[in-house]
This record gives C-alpha cells, sequence and structure tokens, in this order.
C-alpha cells in the first residue's frame, strides 16, 4: 500500500470535515422532494403497498422487439393497466413504463445506433403511454459508450446516440409525459456516457444509481449505498450528485437513490468489522426477508459514509445496506440541496408494513 502524501491527507480531512459539518445538522426547508418508486411486480402485489405520497412509480421492465419498444407477455399488459387504474385511488400519482434494467438491453447501443431505430422505438412508445394511459417513461440503458452486462455491445457513439433517442421521444411523445433516465452513479458512467450539457434540457430527472456502488464483481467490501465518501470509498451519492452539479445539471432534475436490499459478501476476515476488506459477492438480500436473514449479523453504523454495515462472524459474511436512518439522511440531503427527489430500487423489495417507503414518505412530505 502507497502512503498518501502529506497534502492528500489534508485534503481529505477538508472534504471529511465538510462532510460532518454539512450532514450532522438538520437544515429547515420547506422543498418538498418527489418519491419515485421502481415496481417489478403484478397489479395485484401492489395492493400491499400504501401509495400514499409517492408520486411516480415506474413499471420495471419493459424491453426491445425489433426496433419497437414492447410489452412481454399478456401478463404484463394487465398489470401495466391495473397500475394505470391505480390513479383513480392515488390522483396525484403518476405511472412511468420502463425500458431495460440490467441486462434487458442488450441490442439498445445497435438499435439506437440508426435514425431509423430510434424514430421506431420512439412512435412504439408514444403509442404504448397512449394505449395504457401511462405518463411517460424511464430509460434505464446500462450502459452507453461504457461496459454493462457482459456480451452486450457498447461503443462511442452511443453517447450522441442517447442525446438523439431523446430528441425523438420528445418529437413523438405528448407533451406533458414525463422523461428521466436511469444513470450510473459511478464515475466512468459519468464522465463519459452523457452529454449532459445536451440532455439535461430534454429530459424531466435524472434518476441517479446511487447503489452498487460495490457490486457483484467487487473483490473487496465497501458500502453499495454511501450517502458521503470516506477516505477509502470515494464513490458516494454525494460525490456524484456534486459531479453532475458542476458540470451544470439543475439539482431539480437530480433525484437521489436510495436501496431497498442489501448486498452480501463471503470469506470476509473479521479485521474492522469486515469493512473494506477482501471477500466475494455471495448474494442480495431484499428488505421484506431482512429479520430472518440477519439473526447472527452485528450491526454497525459508519457516520463518515452515514451508512449502516453488518458482519457476522462466525460466518465471516458483510452485510451492506440501507435502514431507516441512512433513508432520513439521505431524503433530508434531497431536501437540504433541494434535489428533485428521491427514488429507490424496488417496491416489491420492501416490507408490507412500517417498512422503508413509510420512512421515506414521512420524511419527504413531513414538516
Amino acid at each position: 500500500m502507497k502512503l498518501k502524501s502529506p497534502s492528500t491527507i489534508a485534503c481529505v480531512s477538508l472534504v471529511l470535515l465538510f462532510n460532518y459539518c454539512t450532514s450532522s445538522t438538520t437544515v429547515k426547508t420547506n422543498h418538498i422532494p418527489q418519491v419515485i418508486a421502481y415496481y417489478s411486480g403484478d397489479g395485484t402485489s401492489i395492493q400491499n403497498y400504501d401509495l400514499e405520497g409517492v408520486d411516480q412509480l415506474i413499471y420495471s421492465f419493459l424491453h426491445l422487439k425489433g426496433n419497437k419498444l414492447a410489452v412481454d407477455n399478456v401478463q404484463d399488459s394487465i398489470s401495466l393497466q391495473q397500475l394505470t387504474g391505480l390513479k383513480t385511488i392515488y390522483p396525484k400519482l403518476k405511472v412511468l413504463v420502463s425500458l431495460g434494467g440490467w441486462g434487458g438491453c442488450k441490442t439498445c447501443s445497435e438499435v439506437f445506433n440508426t435514425s431509423e431505430g430510434r424514430k421506431e422505438f420512439a412512435a412504439s412508445t408514444a403509442q404504448i403511454i397512449a394505449d395504457y394511459n401511462a405518463d411517460g417513461i424511464d430509460l434505464d440503458w446500462e450502459y452507453p459508450v461504457v461496459p454493462g452486462p457482459p456480451g452486450h455491445l457498447y461503443q462511442e457513439a452511443d453517447r450522441d446516440n442517447f442525446t438523439k433517442l431523446l430528441l425523438q421521444l420528445r418529437q413523438h411523445l405528448p407533451e406533458k409525459s414525463l422523461l428521466s433516465f436511469a444513470a450510473g452513479g459511478f464515475p466512468e458512467y459519468l464522465e463519459r456516457a452523457i452529454d449532459w450539457e445536451k440532455v439535461m434540457p430534454l429530459v424531466d430527472y435524472v434518476n441517479l444509481m446511487s447503489y452498487d456502488m460495490v457490486g457483484g464483481y467487487s473483490k473487496t467490501t465497501g458500502h453499495h449505498t454511501p450517502l458521503y465518501s470516506t477516505p477509502i470509498q470515494i464513490r458516494s451519492a454525494d460525490q456524484a450528485i456534486q459531479y453532475l452539479i458542476n458540470q451544470g445539471v439543475p439539482a431539480q432534475k437530480i433525484i437521489i437513490g436510495a436501496a431497498f436490499y442489501g448486498r452480501i459478501f463471503e470469506n470476509v476476515p473479521p479485521m474492522n468489522q469486515g469493512l473494506y476488506q477482501s471477500g466475494n459477492f455471495k448474494r442480495g438480500v431484499n428488505q421484506i426477508h431482512f429479520d430472518s436473514i440477519t439473526q447472527n449479523f452485528q450491526f454497525y453504523w459508519d457516520d463518515i459514509a452515514k451508512a449502516p454495515y453488518a458482519y457476522d462472524a462466525e460466518n465471516q459474511l458483510f452485510l451492506t445496506y440501507d435502514n431507516k436512518r441512512s433513508i432520513v439522511l439521505k431524503t433530508e440531503y434531497a431536501k437540504k440541496e433541494k434535489l428533485g427527489g428521491i427514488m429507490f430500487w424496488q417496491l416489491m423489495n420492501d416490507k408490507y408494513q412500517n417498512g422503508l417507503l413509510k420512512t421515506l414518505v414521512t420524511t419527504a412530505k413531513g414538516d
């Protein structure tokens, strides 16, 4: 390990001091952020959740069929109709469809590389929105320009093609349709994948995936959804958000991301309660299953990252996740920074009663 220079240490100390000062004091604000829920369930399961206070429900996912956006099957069609029908119960709710997801956009780079492909996609999207009484689309292309799932094409042309795709969508969609996209929270994506100056005037929101900061390919543990950077882990929600703001992205169009799931790593030595140690990703765990799976874990709090973590010493397992405390802090951050809102992946992961959604909505919409 290389020793850090005195100037580097001083810089990190100033960053940590700033993080502490800006996050330890609650700032009163009248700003009310949007609450945005991704949802991969059906029209029956959604009835288990109270959607009061939820502004957007994003149905995940639709996929490409040739050059067109398509609903995969009859059951998905029924589910989408049931979800848009919820607007009679929750009049303020907007229901969006979403393209892609991890592993769900294999042909996106190829299709969106042609004018014909972009036009067909935009026209088919407008038709689906009209047919299902939806309110817009969220693009979850993982990823333009930079590597995503193994075997998926990515190329430098994706950056400009993404902008051209948005222009086509704006030409085809009804004027009041919502248009957003899910953005990777890691530096390579932020710096290379998107032409922020051209893209942001075309969209309502960028849904920042400020989770999976350590993921399935990581060989060391860390926080997968931290609010702030630490001396060891630079990737964080705040780091990505401040980068976007410095690029000229309006704060009111930025949506901070939260995770309603955790990541478990195995073969993790006990030093530092497993944090920042070697290990291999074992599995994800949803909030709805936390109580039964984490019985052998001891729970800890990182007051720099503002993130929880847990360690099972007997089985050498490390867990990184969001909890109610970190959800409150992320939501308060959205209010303090006057961001557009807070979103999460995904509603089906949450407990039916007194889960993370209730904490998020209470914090976002309360005084």
